[in-house]
């Protein structure tokens, strides 16, 4: 008797920490083990410039380049600091670049070839923000466990550096001679930047998300000696984008 019941005794230790255990790793799958404090995303998009400043009306003016030309795939990368349950503090950086080929509106050569050249506009900006969540994005069901929400809307903005390069590169008109040469113009500078911003997480599982948004910034720079007359170049514009990111 006494056997047996050291036998059954142990069955049921046994079971009680194998569906314990069972619990536990069923368990795992639906929370994370403690809040997750940072998030690290990158994102693909689309930038579309303002373009409205001399240089840009310039080009648009005497080479077969439209406003539109100048919109461009946006890349970025984005690290999120949780300062609160709803906001975080967010650093980023990000890269578009638009390359246009283009020719004279008015000149054909002399050989009764178009005028070509390359015009290229980049665009690297850094920016500190914050990134407040209108709901919640997550809740506590113990000291340890915590549970993503689906879907959480945000907005935010702050403040950064732009770093631009805009490069024309080809045959160009003398207008006083009616000349044909080959040149290369340059121009690159940096600036402060603000940008405000909207979208939301869409959690996949408990550490991924699918992030979109939308972001306008606000930012102007100082043309370089070989556009020396230029106003402030426009470095205002909208980017749109998505991405995924994922809970530390």
């Amino acid at each position: 008797m006494s056997y047996r019941f050291r036998q059954s005794s142990m069955a049921a230790v046994l079971a009680v920490i194998g569906g314990a255990w069972a619990a536990e790793a069923v368990a795992a799958q639906d929370f994370l083990f403690g809040r997750p404090s940072i998030t690290l995303g990158a994102r693909i998009g689309y930038a579309i410039p303002r373009a409205d400043s001399e240089i840009f009306d310039f080009t648009r003016d005497e080479l077969t380049i439209e406003k539109e030309d100048f919109n461009a795939v946006a890349i970025g990368a984005d690290l999120g600091i949780r300062l609160t349950d709803r906001v975080d503090l967010a650093l980023g950086i990000g890269y578009a670049n638009s390359e246009i080929d283009s020719e004279s509106r008015e000149f054909i050569g002399s050989d009764d070839l178009p005028i070509l050249q390359t015009t290229d506009f980049r665009r690297v900006p850094f920016t500190v923000g914050v990134k407040a969540y209108l709901t919640e994005r997550g809740r506590r069901i113990s000291d340890l466990a915590w549970i993503p929400s689906k879907f959480a809307p945000f907005v935010g903005g702050g403040a950064g550096f732009v770093w631009y390069e805009f490069e024309q590169e080809g045959e160009f008109v003398d207008y006083e001679t009616l000349d044909i040469f080959y040149d290369y113009f340059t121009s690159s500078n940096g600036s402060a930047l603000a940008y405000a911003m909207a979208g939301f997480d869409y959690s996949i599982g408990l550490r991924w998300i699918l992030t979109a948004e939308a972001r306008y910034s606000w930012a102007s720079a100082n043309m370089g000696e070989s556009f020396v007359g230029f106003d402030k170049i426009d470095l205002n514009g909208l980017r749109a984008a998505f991405g995924f990111s994922v809970r530390l």
